[in-house]
């Protein structure tokens, strides 16, 4: 198996990762951990795939047929979906409110805890 799919993902989240470092503004930060997110994605799919694999739906077929792709690591990418989809909903909802509250969303200008 060629090495391109676990280069692609480290390559996404190296992306994302640069992006939250130089970030200047929340929502383009939360953005960027999406990214990095996304990267696990096709980590996890990369470690699943099996050349020449069916689904791993057992109803039709015949004992000793073709070989089946890991149904687990299907099952982790999609929670991983459900919980990068919720993050970013919290953390978009965050900024919001520092925005409503602090008028910003520079980290810079949010340094100080005093109102």
């Amino acid at each position: 198996m060629s090495h391109l799919p676990y280069l692609t993902a480290g390559w996404i989240m190296l992306v994302g990762v640069y992006g939250m470092v130089t970030s200047r503004d929340l929502v383009h930060a939360v953005v960027c951990l999406s990214v990095t997110q996304s990267g696990t994605y096709v980590l996890l799919l990369s470690i699943g795939y099996r050349s020449g694999a069916t689904a791993p739906v057992f109803s039709d077929r015949p004992p000793g047929g073709r070989p089946v792709t890991d149904p687990v690591v299907q099952a982790m990418t999609l929670t991983d979906i459900v919980v990068g989809a919720t993050v970013t909903a919290l953390l978009l909802a965050l900024a919001v409110q520092v925005a409503k509250r602090r008028g910003t969303l520079d980290p810079g200008g949010l340094r100080s805890l005093e109102s």
